[in-house]
């Protein structure tokens, strides 16, 4: 049998060299068995080890918008919890659902910027609960070098981003909350300014700068790409940059006005492609919920009881996301045991 010369500076390596072909032929396939054995057992070693760490991980897709405070509540929770991991993924509220619905991504989960999103599409096929557990509202963010930033204000902004040396940025409806509660606050804008058409001309200017979600929109502000942008309260103080507020007749900010917000509507992507559903105004309220298939569930609900704990939602204050305290739902019989101590 021939004897392969590319094998004798391994074989003269370990003290091992011999002429009889048999022998050589033998040695050959010890080696190759020995290094199967070797790649399997490390195969196996990997598979327990990413078992094992896949107990201890918590899968959350959630807002954009909801990116500092989860970032924090992470942090802290990971340790009071150690060796539990939690892997997040920011998305548009919308497109957080569908990752859900339609690609049918493994998640504990779901904290959307709007309560519709998990009511209309994730309840009750992926989830059987869902809770609100904080509000927000609209403002119009800028920088110090934004034209005309010493002039606006909440009377005149229409004026000064309809001018054709200004622009400004918004999300997107089909992806995002924060873009068709955009849009529905330029419809009710429209009627409480009395200008006729605002709505329309604030839709089709600057189309090039709407982005899938509402943190998309900082950088472009950040790196004067645009002059303003339509954002979250929270998000505009989270990245320190000015804002005007708006009369609370328009902003979504304030549960007072769910009679004047529900005056405005919108048909936005639906749950199936070439689907469309309506939205409403209503004031904005963020909600979320464990999924029924959920890979950890308990550890999910563990994380929920931590965010919604007064340390919890201190994180939210000071993220400039007042808390509902205490929380609402609409499902009171389903929510777990853990969670219903914060109902009271």
């Amino acid at each position: 049998m021939k004897v392969y010369p590319q094998e004798w500076p391994y074989l003269m390596s370990i003290g091992f060299f011999v002429t009889d072909t048999d022998k050589i032929f033998n040695f050959r396939i010890m080696r190759r068995l020995f290094s199967l054995l070797i790649i399997l057992t490390f195969s196996l070693a990997g598979c327990r080890s990413n078992s094992g760490s896949k107990a201890n991980e918590i899968i959350i897709f959630h807002a954009g918008s909801l990116s500092v405070p989860f970032k924090q509540l992470a942090d802290e929770y990971e340790k009071k919890n150690p060796g539990v991991r939690i892997l997040m993924e920011p998305a548009g509220s919308l497109v957080c659902a569908r990752k859900i619905t339609e690609l049918k991504k493994p998640c504990d989960i779901i904290a959307s910027a709007d309560y519709f999103v998990i009511n209309q599409l994730i309840i009750p096929e992926y989830a059987s609960w869902s809770i609100r557990f904080a509000t927000n509202e609209i403002v119009i963010a800028f920088q110090e070098k934004s034209k005309y930033a010493g002039e606006i204000n909440s009377q005149n902004w229409m004026d000064i981003l309809l001018r054709d040396d200004v622009t400004y940025s918004r999300s997107d409806p089909n992806s995002d909350p924060c873009g068709y509660r955009s849009v529905l606050m330029f419809i009710l804008a429209e009627k409480y300014y009395d200008k006729p058409f605002l709505a329309h001309k604030l839709q089709i200017k600057d189309r090039y700068f709407i982005r899938p979600k509402e943190v998309d929109l900082v950088a472009l502000v950040e790196s004067n790409a645009v002059d303003y942008m339509f954002q979250y309260k929270s998000v505009a103080l989270q990245h320190n940059l000015r804002f005007i507020e708006l009369p609370d007749e328009i902003n979504l900010g304030n549960s007072q006005m769910n009679d004047v917000y529900s005056r405005a509507s919108l048909q936005i992507a639906g749950s199936k492609p070439e689907s469309t559903m309506e939205v409403r105004g209503e004031y904005i309220n963020y909600s979320l919920s464990v999924l029924k298939n959920a890979p950890n569930s308990r550890k999910a609900i563990d994380f929920v009881a931590y965010m919604i704990s007064p340390e919890g939602m201190e994180i939210f204050r000071k993220n400039g996301q007042e808390p509902i305290v205490p929380f609402s739902t609409e499902q009171p019989d389903l929510i777990p045991d853990k969670l219903k101590q914060y109902l009271k």
